[in-house]
């Protein structure tokens, strides 16, 4: 018995295998989409990135593109965010075209403001993809409520043979099966949710998600971590937060 997956995907995540013959005044860049699916955009190289970005945003057909970004390897080794005021000839060897991962840069601190389904949905790709990958550490409870809203989102109402059947063949987490009861669990409440509204819910279930701490040190040669998020740029001292730098 196959496991059917109630949300299609939309049409807009299609493959690129096609591509076009690169001219000397394009660069080709590959970007890697939140579902892994890929696409090549050619564009010149004395665009701003502002340009590349909002091609991607086009081809994504995204409204609320303030909350993404796209990240790439640099030449040093270190992953860097596209700068969206600076010319792709300065930020990228030509040599060497990277690939750019379009991700989640900011998380509103109210998941309410996000007005369109299609951001919802991103950013339930992006929770999937850091707990799969183990980026996104939370306790289990936390984890198994995570898993639950996305079986919701996927497969619908809680049917326990299916929820067995899927929770076997796809993994979302490290340490799913010694949470398979839990996750079932906590699935069985979500009765009746579309899977717009499950995909709500993940962004409700931790308060610090989004949170990307960074090492560093303060004048006082402190450690710290310092955060970017969509309101500043938070400074975290020993678990808490110590204080925001707003912009502007």
């Amino acid at each position: 018995m196959s496991v059917s997956c109630r949300r299609k995907q939309p049409e807009l995540f299609k493959s690129e295998n096609t591509r076009k013959p690169q001219k000397d005044s394009l660069f080709a860049l590959r970007v890697i989409f939140l579902d892994d699916s890929e696409h090549v955009f050619e564009m010149e190289q004395r665009v701003l990135g502002k340009d590349f970005f909002n091609a991607v945003c086009g081809h994504l057909k995204l409204v609320e593109s303030e909350y993404f970004g796209l990240e790439f390897r640099h030449h040093c080794g270190s992953y860097v965010w596209l700068e969206l005021l600076k010319p792709l000839a300065k930020q990228i060897k030509r040599r060497n075209d990277p690939t750019f991962r379009f991700i989640v840069k900011f998380f509103p601190p109210d998941p309410g403001q996000l007005q369109k389904e299609l951001t919802r949905y991103l950013f339930a790709l992006q929770i999937k993809q850091d707990l799969s990958n183990g980026s996104l550490t939370c306790n289990d409870n936390s984890a198994a409520l995570l898993v639950s809203d996305l079986l919701q989102a996927e497969i619908g109402d809680y049917v326990e043979e299916l929820d067995k059947q899927h929770l076997d063949n796809k993994r979302y987490i490290p340490n799913q099966e010694c949470l398979h009861k839990k996750i079932m669990r906590f699935h069985r409440r979500h009765g009746g949710q579309s899977p717009a509204e499950a995909d709500g819910q993940l962004l409700e279930v931790l308060d610090m998600y989004g949170i990307r701490p960074h090492a560093a040190s303060d004048g006082e040669d402190m450690r710290i971590n310092l955060a970017v998020t969509y309101s500043g740029v938070l400074v975290f001292q020993v678990g808490t937060v110590s204080f925001m730098i707003k912009p502007g």
